[in-house]
């Protein structure tokens, strides 16, 4: 029997390829190898982390991240990442199920610590696991797409660029796990005059650090948690700082910050730009400005992927995905790890890993492509019954579909403190933006979530 059972498990394991080694690809990696698949990792940049690998050499960049001019569409800088930024949730929450993001001696060691200790955590990650060896930096994905099939049995062609030396590699995989994140190609808003505006316009893509902006008028299109923290970091250098909001209704943390700070004003959306400098805003009002820097968000693309139109990016909804993971047609061997945003993401990345893994290895199973194609449209459905704007279909903002989805494969819903903590965070954030990092009140809270297994069960 043994050898039977080793022969079939043989012929499950397939030969993956992982697009890039951040948060979603280095757990989507160590979950297909658990399972047994043969896993290569390509990755653009010299090190892991994605996102949280700090590049602060932006000069290169299209100023508004417009990458229009580049080769096959790709941005230059992979991380948005500005230099003082700071997590918005505390660690405890953070860390993948089996792997808790510890304080460390000698390293940032604050609940809401800098991107560095991210960082560092991914890199911890990547050495405890052994994922180093299977990932090869400086590979730029251009090509990814079916090879014509044969005995009904789904390939990928991918071709990739060294970066250094230009050589182009050309592999057949069984499968292909997209990971490449969604925090680098900007989101710009449309906006009268915008494209004949001669002063400066830059998204926050490319914003690293205030000294630029000294003794600037600059207005901050955009009142998202980046916004608000630019624009108080700004406010110290810069001569006036003007936040642009969608509405202003704005929360109470908000609004102590503008009291406490002359040159930081409020406005609603903006009318126009036009060629004098001004920047009218609907009300009426208007400012002279010297840099309008949009914190307007990001879009996915993957500009690699030869679908054929099987799958889509419209107004930012990536689709047709099952469960924000398979494409139904083309489905278990193309999958995507980390679309989702607003939840919890490490374990997240680490449930949809599992169950890629499990599907390509036989040992679960999809429902078929007309079930899963259904199953899509009814969530479009219930989205637009809801009234989610397109743009925002894949933020969750909900911890029973978290627990839903981890239902698939048997992994396990989400801790209640992870939950609680999470919760807190946020509220607190609402009511003390300028403090809520290095002041709280969930103490309680923190020694449960300490004392659970996901803390002290770190040799198990």
């Amino acid at each position: 029997m043994v050898s039977v059972t080793s022969e079939a498990s043989r012929s499950r394991s397939k030969k993956v390829c992982v697009i890039g080694a951040g948060p979603a690809g280095l757990v989507s990696a160590r979950e297909l190898r658990k399972e047994g698949h043969k896993v290569v990792v390509l990755e653009q940049n010299d090190d892991v982390g994605g996102q949280w690998l700090y590049q602060p050499n932006v000069e290169e960049e299209d100023p508004l991240g417009r990458s229009s001019g580049s080769i096959n569409g790709e941005l230059k800088v992979h991380s948005s990442i500005y230099s003082s930024l700071r997590l918005t949730s505390p660690r405890e929450i953070m860390g993948y199920s089996d792997f808790p993001f510890l304080v460390k001696k000698g390293r940032d060691m604050r609940r809401f610590p800098g991107h560095k200790e991210l960082w560092l955590y991914l890199k911890d990650f990547s050495e405890t696991f052994g994922l180093r060896e299977m990932i090869r930096f400086n590979v730029r994905v251009e090509f990814v797409g079916e090879k014509e099939e044969e005995d009904d049995v789904k390939k990928w062609i991918v071709r990739s660029r060294e970066k250094l030396s230009g050589k182009v590699m050309e592999e057949i995989f069984d499968a292909v796990v997209v990971a490449t994140g969604h925090y680098s190609h900007p989101r710009l808003p449309s906006i009268k005059g915008m494209d004949s505006w001669k002063r400066k316009q830059i998204h926050s893509h490319v914003y690293r650090v205030p000294d630029p902006f000294s003794n600037e008028v600059v207005v901050v299109v955009g009142n998202s948690m980046s916004g608000q923290d630019i624009s108080m970091e700004l406010v110290e250098v810069a001569k006036e700082v003007h936040l642009s909001a969608k509405t202003l209704d704005i929360s109470s943390g908000l609004s102590k910050v503008i009291s406490k700070h002359s040159n930081l004003l409020i406005h609603p959306q903006i009318e126009s730009l036009e060629d004098d400098g001004r920047v009218i805003f609907v009300d009426g009002s208007w400012v002279v400005a010297d840099t309008i820097l949009y914190c307007t968000g990001y879009s996915y693309k993957f500009p690699f992927l030869e679908s054929k139109g099987r799958i889509e990016v419209d107004d930012d909804r990536v689709g047709p995905l099952f469960e924000h993971t398979f494409p139904p047609c083309l489905s278990p061997s193309l999958s995507f790890v980390g679309i989702p945003r607003k939840l919890i993401g490490f374990p997240f990345f680490e449930a949809q890993a599992k169950w890629i893994a499990q599907v390509l290895s036989g040992k679960s199973s999809l429902p078929s492509p007309d079930q899963m194609l259904q199953s899509v449209a009814d969530f479009y459905r219930s989205r637009d019954l809801a009234g989610v704007p397109k743009h925002n279909t894949h933020d969750i903002a909900d911890f029973t579909y978290c627990d839903k989805y981890a239902d698939y494969v048997g992994f396990p819903h989400l801790e209640e403190w992870r939950k609680l903590l999470c919760l807190s965070a946020l509220n607190n954030s609402q009511e003390n933006l300028e403090t809520y990092r290095d002041s709280w009140d969930d103490h309680e809270l923190l020694q449960e979530a300490l004392q659970s297994s996901h803390f002290t069960n770190l040799n198990s």
